[in-house]
């Protein structure tokens, strides 16, 4: 896949936070684009921040969702993760190739200015507050999407939330007809189902 289609998608991937996955998964496809993240390769001979650094390296666009700041229960520490990631793809675009200068990404928290209790070094960036509604973050995906690639027509956000929940509806059925486990999908389980779901119920465009 080009250069110019891949997503990077940096965000939790436990299960409170799978419908938010899923959504940003559909909305991406959605728009025509292809979605990248650290569980597209189980490869125990590769060093996870090298796989993190390549799948970045190679996405023109990043979808970060810096919201996961809770403490774990065992530790009594924040998991950073995701705002390491951020780190890594904004020190991409500022000191790479020119192709890396090109990144462009939107930048997810669950209210747009609690960031700054965490990470004030962000001001100055636009934050997008999703408030860990599904579809607040398909419209910001979609919208981003769309100055992203201006020349490319692409359903409203309303559209795109109107399928979603179709899709969703319909999980259970698509995963059966797979011979898929619709409560245990992996990320590309999760990516074939949305593909046959966009294929038989979107119109190709031109």
């Amino acid at each position: 896949m080009a250069h110019g289609e891949s997503v990077f998608l940096n965000c939790p991937f436990d299960r409170a936070y799978q419908p938010l996955f899923r959504a940003a998964v559909f909305a991406v496809q959605d728009c025509g684009m292809v979605v990248r993240c650290a569980l597209e390769r189980d490869d125990g001979s590769e060093v996870r921040i090298n796989k993190i650094r390549r799948i970045i390296e190679e996405s023109s666009f990043g979808i970060h969702d810096i919201s996961r700041t809770e403490l774990d229960a065992a530790t009594g520490l924040p998991r950073f993760n995701m705002p390491l990631e951020l780190g890594l793809f904004l020190g991409a675009k500022q000191f790479g190739s020119p192709r890396q200068r090109a990144k462009q990404c939107i930048i997810f928290d669950r209210d747009r200015y609690r960031y700054q209790a965490y990470c004030s070094d962000l001001a100055g960036h636009d934050i997008r507050a999703h408030g860990c509604d599904e579809g607040d973050l398909i419209r910001g995906i979609r919208d981003a999407a769309r100055t992203w690639r201006p020349e490319r027509q692409l359903p409203s956000a309303r559209v795109i939330l109107d399928r979603y929940q179709r899709f969703v509806a319909t999980v259970p059925a698509l995963a059966s007809r797979a011979q898929l486990d619709a409560d245990d999908l992996t990320f590309f389980d999760l990516l074939l189902l949305v593909g046959t779901w966009l294929a038989e119920n979107v119109p190709a465009t031109s």
